[in-house]
C-alpha cells in the first residue's frame, strides 16, 4: 500500500549505539507506519550510519538519487549534529530490506521527513562519542566538546577514529530521552545552510557512477518489449517471429503471463545483444486483441470529466463549508471559469530498464526506483513468490520526475527472467518508453467565486476531475478519506485547498475513472498542484480584474492568515502570511507596476507548492512578450521568491528551483501530448518538444532566510510558472487562455477573436 502524507516518527524502541566489526554503527529502531509493521524480524541497530577506525562516516541513504543530491542533503543534516568534517563523510544508497522502513522518494518530502530522524541520530552519536572520548581522556564528559570529528578538553583531544579503535561507545536512549536531546540551534550549525560540494558529483564526472542502465551480470540476455495497443485489456492472439530469426543473436519471443496485471498483452523479445533485440523486435509481428481503451481519445476524457463536474453528486468533498450554497444565492456577482490541461509525458533522459535474475533462491531486480516498497508486493504477485524472496538493488536514476515511482518496468524483466531461466536485462527504447509511460492525466476544473454587495469575496468552489495515480496501487478502502467519508487521492487535488481566505469554501475531487481505465495515470513532478494551481492562480487573476483590483494587492488581501489559513507547527508556521510575504517580495523584486513595451506584460502567481501539511511558499513574476504575427510567446524573465524554511544544501536548493521552474515553463508552452485511440500521440522528441536551451529566460531566484522546518524543493517551482505566464499574456495582449500548454495556434485564435 502506498504511503501518503505521513511523516516518519520514531519508534518507542530505544536508539542504540554499538560496535559492529571495525566500525561503530548508529541507528534507530524501525519507524512506525512503515511498509511492513515491526514483527518477528530481528532489530538491527545499524541502519543510519557507521563510523570506521579512520573516522570515516558512511551515511545510509534510503532515498533515490536522481540528480537532486538528496544524499548530500541528508548527510549534511547528520554530519552537522555528529560534528564531523565534511571531507570524512560518504554516502551509500541501500538496497531493499524491511529494516529501512518505507522506501519512497517523491512529493518533495525527503528532507522534510528525514531531517528529524538524521539530526537526532547525529546528536545521539555525538553524545555517545563524547562519553567514550571522555573516559579515554580521563575526564568528565561535561568537560568535553565535539568538533570536526574529535572530542576535546583543555589541552588534549582524541579523534573519533581513535575512539573507535580504542574504546567501546555504548549507550541507549529511550524515546523520551531522544525527544530531549540538545539539538543544535540554527546559530551553531556548521554545515547546514553552508555551501559545500555535493558528494555524488565526482563519480558522475569521472564515469564511475552506476545507473540502472549500466547494470550487468554474467550470462545475461537482452530484451526489448513489444508494447500492446492499450495499457489494459490487450491479449496476444498470435506471434510471428519468422523474420526476426534472420537477426544474428535473436533468441526467442516470450508472451508474458502476468498475474499482477501490470503488463497484460506484453511480448518480450530476447537476444544476445541489445542492438539485436531492437532489430528483432521491429521484425516480430504480434496479433493483439486490443482492450476497450482503443477507442478512447483525450477529448473523451475531458468530456467525461465535464460530465462528472456537472453532476451535483459524486467525488469527495475535501473542503465543504456549510455556507457555500447560501453565499452564492446571496451573491451580488459571481465568476465562473473552466480550465483544462493536456496529458504530459515524463520523457526522462534514461529510458526505463531493469535487470532481473534468480540467485540462491531469491529474485534480484537491479534498477533505479523511486518507490521500492510499493513495487515489491506487485513483484511478489507477478512472480508468485514471498515478498522476502525479492530484493531491489539500488542504482542512480538518470532522470525520473515521478516516472520511477511506478517501477512497473521491473515486472516484465522479472517475468521474462523467470520464463527464460536466466538473467534478463530489459531496456526500453525512447519510443517504447513514451508509449509505456505512466503519464500525467489530462484534467478539467471548474471554479466559481461569489462577491457580496461590498465587493468582498464571500465563497469559492473548486471542482477537479483527473485520473488518480494512487488508484493504481491503493484500493478505495485504503485511500485517505475526505470529511464527507469519501476516498480521494491527495495527488490529484492538492493545491485546490489553498491558503486564500475566501469566505465559505468547497473543494471537490473527482476521479476520472475513464482515464484510470484507459491508461495508468502517473506521478509527474508536482502531480495535482501542476494543474490545480494553474486553475487557482489564473482564476485569481480573473477575479482581480473583475473586482477592478491590482493582481498582487488582490491576492495579498486574501492571504490574511485567518481561520484555517493561520498555519500550524511544525511545518506551516505563519501560514498564509508567509505566502503573502513571498508575493510582496517578488513584486518588489520584479518591479511590478512598471510601464511595459507594447505586447509585453507582467504576470504574477503564488502557490504553496505541494500539500498544506508541507507548504513551500513560492511566488513568481513572469515578463512575457507576444508576437502577434505568429502567436509565439517569449518569456523574457522569471523572478522567483521561495520560502522553504531551513535550506540544508543551498546549492542543491537553487538547482532544484531552477530545474522545477524551467520544467514549469516547458509544460506551460512546449510540453503536452494527447491520447489518440488509447495511446499517446507523441513517441519521440521530433514531435514531443520540451524546452530547448535557446528558450531559457533570465532567472532571478531568491530564498527567504528562515530557520523554520525545512520543506520540499523538488516540485513547488513547477506549480507557479504556468499561471504567471498565462496572466502575463493577458496583461500584454488582453487575451485569456485557459488551457495548457499554450500553443501559438491558440494565441492566434484568441487574438483573432478580439477583432
Amino acid at each position: 500500500m502506498i504511503k501518503l502524507e505521513k511523516q516518519i516518527t520514531l519508534s518507542r524502541r530505544a536508539f542504540l549505539v554499538g560496535m559492529a566489526g571495525a566500525a561503530v554503527t548508529f541507528g534507530f529502531a524501525p519507524v512506525q507506519g512503515t511498509a511492513r509493521e515491526p514483527g518477528p524480524n530481528p532489530f538491527e541497530p545499524t541502519i543510519w550510519y557507521s563510523l570506521d577506525r579512520d573516522g570515516i562516516v558512511t551515511v545510509n541513504i534510503v532515498r533515490a538519487e536522481m540528480g537532486q543530491h538528496i544524499g548530500t542533503a541528508i548527510a549534511r543534516v547528520l554530519a552537522d549534529e555528529l560534528e564531523v568534517d565534511w571531507s570524512n563523510v560518504r554516502i551509500l544508497l541501500v538496497d531493499t530490506d524491511p529494516k529501512w522502513g518505507y522506501m519512497q522518494t517523491g512529493g518533495s518530502k525527503s528532507v522534510w521527513v528525514d531531517f528529524p530522524v538524521y539530526s537526532r541520530a547525529g546528536a545521539a552519536g555525538r553524545i555517545a562519542l563524547i562519553d567514550a572520548g571522555a573516559r579515554l581522556l580521563g575526564v568528565s564528559s561535561s568537560q568535553c566538546v565535539a568538533r570536526r570529528g574529535a572530542v576535546s578538553t583543555e589541552g588534549q583531544s582524541i579523534t573519533y577514529g581513535e575512539i573507535v579503535r580504542r574504546g567501546r561507545p555504548a549507550r541507549e536512549f529511550t524515546s523520551e530521552q531522544l525527544a530531549k536531546l540538545p539539538i543544535k540551534p540554527a546559530s551553531e550549525r556548521r554545515l547546514i545552510g553552508q555551501k559545500s560540494d555535493a558528494l555524488d558529483v565526482p563519480a558522475k564526472i569521472n564515469g564511475t557512477a552506476r545507473y540502472g542502465i549500466d547494470a550487468a551480470v554474467e550470462g545475461m540476455v537482452y530484451a526489448r518489449p513489444k508494447i500492446p495497443p492499450t495499457r489494459y485489456g490487450s491479449a496476444v492472439r498470435a506471434v510471428d517471429d519468422s523474420a526476426a530469426k534472420r537477426i544474428k543473436g535473436y533468441l526467442t519471443s516470450i508472451v508474458l503471463e502476468d498475474p499482477s496485471n501490470t503488463v497484460p498483452g506484453w511480448v518480450v523479445v530476447c537476444a544476445t545483444s541489445y542492438p539485436a533485440a531492437i532489430r528483432a523486435a521491429d521484425l516480430v509481428k504480434v496479433d493483439w486483441a486490443a482492450g476497450d481503451a482503443a477507442k478512447v481519445s483525450e477529448q473523451d476524457i475531458l468530456d467525461y470529466g465535464a460530465t462528472q463536474i456537472a453532476a451535483p453528486d459524486g467525488g469527495a468533498l475535501v473542503v465543504d463549508d456549510h455556507e457555500v450554497d447560501s453565499a452564492f444565492r446571496a451573491a451580488a456577482s459571481t465568476l465562473e471559469r473552466t480550465y483544462t490541461t493536456s496529458s504530459v509525458l515524463h520523457a526522462q533522459l534514461e529510458p526505463v530498464n531493469a535487470l532481473a535474475f534468480e540467485k540462491d533462491g531469491r529474485f534480484e531486480i537491479h534498477t533505479g526506483s523511486q518507490a521500492q516498497s510499493t513495487i515489491l508486493p506487485v513483484l511478489a504477485r507477478a512472480l508468485d513468490l514471498a515478498q522476502d524472496r525479492i530484493v531491489l538493488r539500488s542504482y542512480l536514476l538518470g532522470g525520473a520526475f515521478g516516472r520511477r515511482l511506478n517501477t512497473d518496468y521491473a515486472v516484465p524483466a522479472a517475468l521474462a527472467a523467470k520464463a527464460l531461466g536466466k538473467p534478463v536485462k530489459l531496456v526500453l527504447t525512447r519510443q517504447d518508453d513514451m508509449r509505456f509511460d505512466s503519464f500525467r492525466s489530462p484534467s478539467i476544473q471548474k471554479l466559481r467565486l461569489a462577491f457580496d454587495a461590498r465587493g468582498k469575496v464571500a465563497a469559492m468552489e473548486h471542482h477537479a476531475s483527473a485520473g488518480w495515480p494512487t488508484s493504481v496501487y491503493v484500493p478505495p478502502a485504503n485511500m485517505p478519506k475526505a470529511p464527507d467519508g469519501n476516498p480521494f487521492d491527495p495527488f490529484a487535488i492538492d493545491g485546490a485547498d489553498h491558503w486564500y481566505s475566501v469566505g465559505a469554501q468547497r473543494v471537490r475531487a473527482l476521479e476520472n475513472d475513464l482515464a484510470n481505465r484507459a491508461f495508468r495515470p502517473g506521478y509527474l513532478r508536482a502531480v495535482g498542484p501542476g494543474w490545480t494551481n494553474w486553475a487557482v492562480e489564473t482564476f485569481m487573476d480573473e477575479a482581480a480584474r473583475m473586482a477592478g483590483a491590482d493582481a498582487v494587492a488582490f491576492r495579498a488581501g486574501l492571504l490574511d492568515g485567518a481561520g484555517r489559513n493561520a498555519g500550524s507547527t511544525p511545518n506551516a508556521v505563519g501560514g498564509a502570511k508567509r505566502q503573502a510575504a513571498v508575493l510582496k517580495r517578488v513584486a518588489e523584486k520584479a518591479g511590478w507596476g512598471a510601464v511595459m513595451p507594447m505586447d509585453t506584460g507582467f504576470g504574477v502567481a503564488t502557490t504553496f507548492g505541494q500539500a498544506r501539511s508541507m507548504p513551500t511558499w513560492v511566488a513568481c513574476v513572469a515578463r512575457v512578450r507576444v508576437d502577434r504575427s505568429n502567436g509565439a510567446v517569449f518569456v523574457e524573465k522569471l523572478t522567483i521568491v521561495v520560502d522553504a524554511g531551513t535550506l540544508v544544501h543551498p546549492d542543491g536548493a537553487l538547482a532544484q528551483v531552477e530545474g522545477s521552474v524551467l520544467w514549469g515553463l516547458s509544460m506551460a508552452l512546449h510540453e503536452g501530448t494527447e491520447i489518440d485511440k488509447g495511446e499517446v500521440k507523441d513517441t519521440n522528441f521530433d514531435s514531443y518538444t520540451p524546452l530547448r536551451i535557446n528558450d531559457v529566460p533570465d532567472l532571478d531566484i531568491e530564498f527567504i532566510d528562515s530557520t523554520e522546518a525545512p520543506v520540499g524543493l523538488g516540485e513547488p517551482g513547477t506549480t507557479v510558472v504556468a499561471p504567471a505566464i498565462g496572466n502575463a499574456i493577458f496583461a500584454a495582449t488582453g487575451i485569456r487562455l485557459r488551457h495548457l500548454p499554450i500553443r501559438p495556434a491558440a494565441v492566434l485564435a484568441a487574438l483573432a477573436s478580439q477583432k
